[in-house]
């Protein structure tokens, strides 16, 4: 499998997001339990655990991560069905992103959007994403899982060689 990178960069205030797009066939509601409810999220990211409730914090296994460790996740804002935002603090960083849904024609547009004060580490983070989110086409369509290995370091050019859209503009 070679899959395609659909990532884009854009530059905001704050610095940079890194924008990924899926859109699925589906109402909104049964794509906002696919990323909400710990035993469907289990099927594409990791199961978690705790109260999720705005300004909390809850754990959350990265299945798919060597030795699938447990790792605190607060959760920022949740306003079903159309925006989830956590972060996440380890030792590779500082990981604030958002889940933007939103519905047309039938189909639900699901945005990952990772904010980065610089667009730094994007060669590394950038397939992840990507394999993450095809996880998630696959679990929704009982399909076989991609492999890792297709994503990084195959995509890995791609995103340090993204150009950031709205560079240049006050």
């Amino acid at each position: 499998m070679n899959p395609t990178p659909t990532g884009r960069l854009v530059r905001t205030a704050e610095g940079y997001d890194l924008v990924l797009t899926r859109t699925y066939r589906a109402p909104l509601a049964d794509v906002w339990a696919s990323v909400t409810e710990p035993e469907r999220t289990a099927r594409w990211f990791g199961a978690w655990r705790g109260d999720a409730a705005p300004g909390r914090v809850i754990e959350v296994q990265l299945a798919f991560e060597d030795d699938a460790p447990w790792c605190e996740m607060r959760v920022d804002a949740c306003e079903p069905p159309r925006r989830l935002a956590v972060s996440m603090r380890d030792e590779a960083g500082y990981w604030p992103m958002e889940l933007l849904l939103s519905e047309s024609g039938g189909a639900t547009e699901l945005r990952l959007v990772h904010h980065r004060p610089a667009g730094e580490g994007l060669g590394d983070i950038g397939p992840g994403w990507e394999f993450y989110l095809d996880m998630l086409t696959a679990a929704r369509e009982g399909a076989e899982p991609p492999r890792f290995g297709d994503y990084y370091p195959a995509q890995k050019a791609y995103f340090e060689a993204l150009p950031a859209e709205g560079a240049g503009r006050s």
